[in-house]
């Protein structure tokens, strides 16, 4: 080693003494400063190209791959790709410099050295981003086999759970309706372990900084999840109770219409007015819900209104004329017939309900204003007034219904309901 070192030290004084050898690297160093300057005028031009006529060149592609409101930020992603295109340029600025002072040191016995040790830093540099890729590859062979086993499984899952819902696989306990959100939820385990067997594989998995953000990703997990949670397994107590399907017409608290959607975290109600109402999971789980499709299935949704007539009017010629208005009325069924009840005798009117089956609890709404009409249009018709009344005295007569008038027009003897 001795021996190497004294014999390279004699090689360089006699460099030295030589004209020709310097300037040999006289000559070398110019001729690599002047290829500098060539390739820093290449990038320097290439930049100033890019930076005028990067949003005529990134912009359509942009718009060609806009999704939703992605064009709304196009200027914004042209500015972030510019600054990365700027960072590029000086990467490359100093890479150039670097590789020019290590060229032109080692022309020269003195500053040889020097320039010896810049290219042992590139070097060594080189050879350990190298190592590091060579070291990566089995583990990240591992991840891509474990990736692409969790992708086949859950294009397996997705046919499996497509065919529950088309009716051509029945399973016990898996219903149609249930079958898209219980694929999501066995992708979303599917994932979840494939991420877990592949984390060991990933590089800088054993690094501090890898567990550093490992625990602050959790640690932000853990603190925004207190509430989704709950909305979660609402949404899911909502998913697997069926008491909720994708347009049934229902009434949750004082919110009526047709789900439009179901979600895991909140569901959303078209109203007749055309609104939509999002009403979060964990409230529906906890508010009395009508469904009046469900009761469709059962034979019809009931459509009942109430109206107060005074003692004066024969409750039979009251109960006939309901019954009518309920006959002129489309969109109310005939069979079963609708029923009259007299739910209170108050202390100064009667109270009656009348119920029909409806046709279509979508238009429940626009029925019960028609019942409504025909109810107003009959009572004038037979000349009955609808008011409540209250007594502040007691009348001159009597309020009282003679028997010979219990059967006023439209009630029929025998047809009391």
């Amino acid at each position: 080693m001795a021996v190497r070192n004294l014999t390279l030290a004699l090689d360089e004084v006699r460099q030295v003494s030589q004209p020709e050898y310097i300037l040999r690297a006289i000559g070398l160093t110019v001729a690599a400063t002047v290829f500098l300057i060539l390739v820093l005028s290449v990038i320097r031009r290439g930049h100033r190209w890019l930076d005028t006529h990067l949003a005529e060149v990134v912009g359509p592609r942009l718009k060609a791959l806009a999704i939703g409101g992605f064009t709304q930020h196009i200027d914004g992603i042209i500015l972030f790709v510019k600054g990365i295109v700027h960072i590029t340029v000086l990467a490359l600025a100093f890479f150039s410099l670097y590789l020019w002072l290590t060229f032109s040191f080692k022309q020269f016995p003195y500053s040889r050295p020097w320039g010896e040790q810049l290219h042992s830093y590139l070097s060594a540099g080189f050879k350990a981003i190298a190592l590091s890729i060579l070291n990566f590859i089995p583990g990240l062979i591992i991840v891509a086999v474990i990736f692409l086993i969790t992708r086949f499984l859950v294009r397996i899952t997705r046919l499996f759970f497509d065919a529950v819902e088309s009716g051509r696989v029945t399973v016990p306990g898996l219903y149609a309706e249930t079958a898209q959100p219980t694929r999501r939820i066995v992708t979303v385990i599917l994932w979840l372990f494939a991420v877990i067997m592949m984390y060991p594989y990933l590089p800088g998995s054993e690094s501090d900084a890898f567990k550093g953000v490992s625990v602050f990703v959790g640690l932000l997990l853990s603190i925004g999840s207190a509430g989704t949670v709950n909305q979660a397994v609402s949404g899911l107590m909502l998913m697997y109770s069926r008491a909720l399907r994708v347009g049934d017409y229902v009434q949750i608290g004082e919110t009526e219409g047709t789900v439009a959607t179901l979600g895991m975290f909140s569901t959303r109600i078209r109203t007749p007015k055309g609104e939509i109402v999002s009403l979060p999971n964990a409230v529906i789980v906890g508010t009395t819900t009508k469904n009046y499709s469900r009761e469709e299935e059962t034979g019809g949704v009931i459509l009942t209104t109430t109206v107060t007539i005074g003692y004066n009017a024969p409750w039979r010629q009251v109960h006939a004329m309901l019954i009518e208005a309920t006959g002129r009325t489309p969109g109310l069924l005939k069979d079963p017939p609708p029923r009259v009840r007299q739910r209170a005798l108050s202390d100064f009117y009667v109270e009656y309900m009348v119920g029909a089956r409806i046709e279509k609890p979508h238009n429940r709404i626009t029925v019960l204003d028609e019942l409504h009409r025909n109810i107003q249009d009959v009572f004038n018709e037979y000349g009955v007034q609808i008011m409540s009344p209250h007594y502040e005295a007691d009348p001159a007569e009597k309020v009282w219904v003679p028997k010979e008038k219990w059967f006023e027009s439209p009630a029929k003897k025998g047809e009391e309901s």
